[in-house]
C-alpha cells in the first residue's frame, strides 16, 4: 500500500501548532501529524502528516493560505521494507558498560560488555533515543559508585531494556510494567530472548494500579522514562513506592522541562544527585532523603 506525505514550513510554534491540528480534520485523515521546530535558527518549524490515500490537495491548499504556510509539498513514498532497513541502519549502542545490539550485530559484542539483544522489528526503546541511553548511562555511573539494587522497578517499561540491564548487574527482584499490553509482550520476548524470562516480571498496569507492583514495594531503584506529564502526576505514588535512600532515574523530558520536574520531585522528598542532556533530552537521577 502506497503511502503519501505532506510537508509544509512556516513561522512560528503557535500557527505550526494550529496548522498540525488542522490536518487532523482533513479527509481522508492522515494516519500521523508531526510539528518540529528547524534546527537552522531560521524560526522556521515544519509540519507534516503521513497519508494512506492521496490527500486532498484543495484542503491543503486552503489550510496552508489560512495559517500562511509555504504550499504543501505532496509525495508518494516507496514500500520499503523497514525492519530490514532497520537492520542496516541500527548501530549498536554502548553506554559505558551496556551494549544494545540487534542479532545481525552479535559479532560487534564486545567480550568484557554488558549484552542487551532488541531486535530490529522491536526498535522502539533501543538506546539510540536519548532519554534511553541516558537512563542507561546513569545506571552505569550508579555502579562506578558502588550502587547496588535489591528490588528495581521499570515504570513504563516499553522494551524493558532498562530493567534487563538492572538484571545483567544484580542478582535483584526485577519488576517492568507499562499500561500498553504490546508493550509488556514485547517486554516479555526480550527478556526470554536475552535469558532474562525468570529474572523479569512484566506487568500491564497504569502507574503503581497493580497489587503486585504495591506489594513488592518499596524500591532501591525505579526507572520512570515516560514524558513529563505522568511523571509530575505520579510524583507522590513514586516516591511513596521508593526505599529510603532508593534511587531514581527519570527520563522522557525535553531540557526546558526539567526544572519543573525537578521542582516537584525534590519537594516530594528527593534530592538531585545527576542531571545529563543528550541532544533536546534531559535524564535525571535523584535520591529519596531520609
Amino acid at each position: 500500500m502506497p503511502t503519501f506525505t505532506a510537508l509544509t514550513t512556516l513561522l512560528g510554534k503557535d500557527a505550526a501548532e494550529a496548522l498540525g491540528a488542522g490536518m487532523e480534520t482533513l479527509t481522508p485523515e492522515p494516519t500521523g501529524v508531526g510539528v518540529f521546530e528547524m534546527e537552522d535558527g531560521s524560526g522556521l518549524w515544519e509540519v507534516g502528516g503521513y497519508f494512506e490515500a492521496t490527500p486532498d490537495d484543495a484542503g491543503l491548499a486552503l489550510l496552508s493560505t489560512i495559517h500562511g504556510a509555504k504550499p504543501f509539498v505532496v509525495s508518494e513514498l516507496p514500500e520499503t521494507d523497514w525492519v530490514a532497513h532497520v537492520k542496516r541502519e541500527l548501530t549498536p549502542v554502548e553506554a559505558g558498560r551496556f551494549f544494545v545490539y540487534g542479532s545481525h550485530d552479535a559479532d560487534k559484542l564486545p567480550a568484557e560488555a554488558e549484552p542487551l539483544l532488541i531486535e530490529a522489528s522491536m526498535a522502539f526503546g533501543t538506546g539510540h533515543h536519548g532519554t534511553t541511553l541516558g537512563c542507561l548511562r546513569a545506571l552505569d555511573r550508579m555502579l562506578d559508585q558502588g550502587f547496588e539494587a535489591k528490588t528495581v522497578l521499570d515504570l513504563g517499561c516499553g522494551t524493558a531494556v532498562l530493567a534487563m540491564a538492572a538484571a545483567r548487574v544484580w542478582p535483584a527482584k526485577i519488576l517492568a510494567s507499562d499500561i500498553d499490553e504490546v508493550a509488556v509482550q514485547v517486554a516479555q520476548v526480550n527478556a526470554a530472548a536475552n535469558g532474562l524470562a525468570d529474572r523479569l516480571h512484566c506487568i500491564e498496569a497504569s502507574g503503581f494500579d497493580h497489587p503486585a507492583l504495591s506489594d513488592a514495594a518499596p524500591y532501591d531503584l525505579i526507572f520512570a522514562n515516560i514524558l513529563k506529564g505522568p511523571l509530575i502526576a505520579m510524583v507522590d505514588d513514586v516516591t511513596s513506592h521508593l526505599a529510603a535512600d532508593g534511587r531514581l532515574i527519570l527520563s522522557g523530558i525535553l531540557n526546558e522541562q526539567a526544572d519543573e520536574v525537578v521542582a516537584h520531585y525534590t519537594q516530594a522528598g528527593n534530592s538531585l544527585a545527576e542531571r545529563d542532556m543528550i541532544g533536546d533530552w534531559t535524564t535525571l537521577s535523584f535520591q529519596k532523603i531520609g
